[in-house]
């Protein structure tokens, strides 16, 4: 079968930028599959997307002007329905054939097989393969349609489309479509979509393009007409290395160790707005670097899609780099466009950040009552309230552990806790929401409250996101953790839970927060006692669904743990204990790690699930032994055993060696084999059954203190 390389492009007005790398990865995917699932590509076929702000286009390699023709076998009916008894066809048989295109005369080449008990009826036929012009018009509807684009516009169709009156007929996209490329080699495709007819010349750059329209000599001529005639850059991947290197040679020329700022989705953005990206270096007035660098930076990139310059410390510098779309000469003329654009936005926030220090955070704490932060839990100055009531209780329940810091800390988060929301009601939050807590720490340190309220205002959001950092001192911890509990078992008081994918109140990052800081901080915290201990911060306004949110808890914790890299099972044999500390988690993980690699541990793991389900099947045993009752030579050995190996294992699980701890259980495999062969554990007198069931409680306790070694069985 004779192949040739296909290319399919869709020209458009400027596609949302954001949202371009996405649209060009599905556009091609979608098309590509299609065209593979109608034969028409080989599997193996090679995919190449492009993404330009007016271009979707796709190159696949090895594609058929026709897939090969097919046979094919339908099932008809049992043969005791299709045939009489004379094996003559019945009328519901012809009918059959009839509607498969097929008359009495293909009776006899039906073929005969077993359909489960019954024997049936197969008409096989050979299906004519699809040509390339009817498998690409539907790949391309089929692309279009899964495109994925949250709105589409209605436009109408111009005179270019070809239909009979401009402007009275209307198509729905994301953009108005312009053109339509498909190439089979050097062939036209005769394919439409949009209102549009395939040819094969496109647009170049609205203002560099050497020629126009870009005519293209074939499939494989594509990305280079463009570049050479048309000025862009097809390949979104091409175009984005582009600016990468572009700023890197920049930030060098720049000099004292600049580099520009990493941030990836700018970049994409920034990818989506040009097509021949060259970067220019500008620069604003160092006066303005007295406003915190946080909001200079967020300015420039939210706003003007800047490059922010970072000296060798990491502070902000005056000179900041621009992807422009276009390359004069002189570039005089764009670089004084910028700097002029981006002065009015920098001087807004320094006088922001001047207005808001005009008072301080104390004296906004009455302004959060007039923000309402739920219908139903209140205001942010009575969530406020609650998360000073929650820090409290944490203060005190790590003062119990012996781990807190006094009167100190108690002051400090207390301080924090009042007015960690403070700034939502500045000027620079209310434009540059992104800056809360940020703009606090300045505040804070502004009013002479020093570097550990500051930072605890500061952190109290983190971890804001997956890998973000967590708070940098106590303080910052307790209130972060206060400020997450009141999200949630507020939240889940009033059955406000995430369902799906829809999340709205960010529950399930919350709750990976709390979990972060217990395990990753190591604090002295009972999650059983920690989640209650909030809930009469909300008096009557909520129900108590703790038990709901520590399920919630844990699922979350799971499901992080096995993307660390721990096994399911692992995972179950731990977390079935529902182990109050959740820093001891990782030491326990680590030790079935060990365990689970000796030659004893699936005898044992084993043995603890038979263990576990008898008792399952018993009333409340005690786990109790009397050694007068003791007759087999099994069980005595056991018993014998466990008096010498548990109070070691139970030793070392008091200091925490979780590892040492369960590999001491190795010990028992012999013994407890020799148990389940010789021993009838159901005996009939009831004072031999019971000392048994307790002598398999006691061992039974003693197995699963680090965790439930019965989900290590297979």
């Amino acid at each position: 079968m004779t192949t040739k390389n296909l290319l399919v492009e869709l020209f458009v007005e400027e596609l949302p930028p954001k949202a371009l790398k996405k649209l060009g990865e599905a556009f091609a995917s979608v098309l590509a599959d299609s065209l593979k699932a109608q034969g028409l590509a080989v599997a193996n076929a090679v995919v190449t997307h492009f993404a330009s702000p007016r271009r979707l286009a796709v190159h696949l390699t090895s594609v058929a002007a026709q897939a090969a023709n097919k046979s094919v076998s339908a099932k008809l009916m049992p043969v005791s329905v299709g045939l009489n008894a004379e094996g003559q066809a019945t009328p519901a048989l012809l009918k059959k054939l009839a509607a498969l295109g097929a008359d009495a005369s293909a009776v006899s080449g039906l073929k005969r097989a077993l359909d489960g008990k019954a024997e049936a009826l197969y008409f096989e036929s050979m299906v004519t393969g699809v040509t390339l012009a009817e498998g690409l018009q539907k790949a391309l509807e089929e692309s279009l349609a899964k495109l994925p684009i949250p709105k589409v516009m209605s436009y109408q169709l111009g005179a270019e489309s070809g239909c009979e009156l401009p402007g009275w007929s209307s198509v729905s996209f994301v953009r108005p479509a312009h053109g339509l490329v498909a190439l089979h080699g050097a062939d036209v495709v005769p394919v439409s979509v949009l209102g549009l007819k395939a040819g094969n010349s496109t647009q170049g750059h609205r203002f560099e393009a050497a020629v126009s329209p870009v005519v293209l000599a074939d499939a494989d001529s594509y990305a280079h007409a463009l570049r050479t005639d048309g000025a862009v850059i097809a390949s979104f991947a091409e175009r984005r290395a582009d600016i990468v290197r572009q700023l890197t040679e920049a930030a060098a020329k720049v000099g004292h160790g600049a580099r520009a700022i990493e941030d990836e989705a700018l970049l994409d953005e920034v990818t989506g707005l040009v097509e021949r990206p060259n970067v220019l270096i500008c620069s604003f007035e160092e006066q303005f670097l007295a406003v915190p660098q946080e909001c200079l930076i967020l300015t420039m990139k939210a706003n003007q899609k800047y490059f922010p310059l970072l000296d060798a410390t990491g502070r902000l510098s005056n000179q900041f780099l621009v992807v422009s779309n276009i390359s004069p000469e002189d570039a005089s003329a764009v670089i004084g466009g910028n700097e002029r654009v981006v002065r009015p936005r920098l001087a807004d926030a320094k006088f922001f950040f001047d207005q808001d220090r005009k008072r301080t955070l104390e004296s906004r704490v009455a302004g959060l009552d007039k923000v309402v932060y739920h219908n139903k839990l209140g205001t942010q100055g009575q969530r406020s309230e609650r998360v000073r009531d929650i820090a409290k209780v944490i203060v005190e329940l790590l003062a119990l552990s012996g781990e807190a810091q006094g009167e100190a800390l108690a002051a400090q988060a207390d301080t924090a806790a009042r007015l960690a929301k403070t700034d939502l009601v500045t000027d620079m939050v209310g434009e540059f929401p992104e800056l809360q807590g940020i703009m606090g720490g300045y505040y804070a340190r502004h009013d002479g409250l020093g570097d550990e309220v500051a930072y605890a205002i500061e952190d109290h959001y983190k971890p804001r996101f997956a890998g973000d950092d967590l708070p940098r001192n106590s303080a910052g911890v307790v209130v972060a953790l206060a400020d997450k509990l009141e999200t949630l078992v507020g939240m889940f008081g009033i059955g406000n839970l995430p369902t799906g994918d829809k999340d709205p109140f960010a529950l399930r990052r919350h709750a990976l927060g709390v979990i972060r800081m217990l395990v990753e901080k190591d604090l002295p915290l009972d999650l059983q006692l920690l989640l209650p201990a909030a809930v009469p911060a909300f008096g009557a306004l909520i129900t108590d669904a703790t038990p709901a949110l520590a399920d919630f808890i844990y699922d979350r914790l799971a499901g992080s743990l096995r993307e660390q890299g721990y096994s399911a099972q692992e995972v179950d044999a731990v977390l079935a204990l529902r182990p109050k500390r959740l820093g001891d988690i990782p030491k326990r993980l680590l030790a079935v790690r060990a365990f689970a690699a000796l030659p004893a541990s699936a005898a044992l793991a084993a043995a603890n699930k038979r263990i576990s389900n008898i008792l399952k099947k018993a009333d409340d045993v005690d786990a109790h032994v009397s050694p007068v009752l003791l007759v087999e030579a099994a069980e005595k050995t056991l018993h014998a055993a466990m008096q010498t190996v548990l109070p070691q294992a139970q030793g070392q699980w008091e200091a925490g060696d979780y590892t040492a701890s369960l590999q001491s259980l190795a010990a028992l495999r012999a013994p407890v084999d020799a148990f389940f062969e010789d021993v009838m554990v159901n005996a009939e007198a009831l004072d031999l059954r019971l000392n048994r069931l307790g002598l398999l409680k006691s061992l039974h306790l003693a197995m699963n203190r680090v965790a439930d070694l019965s989900k290590l069985a297979s």
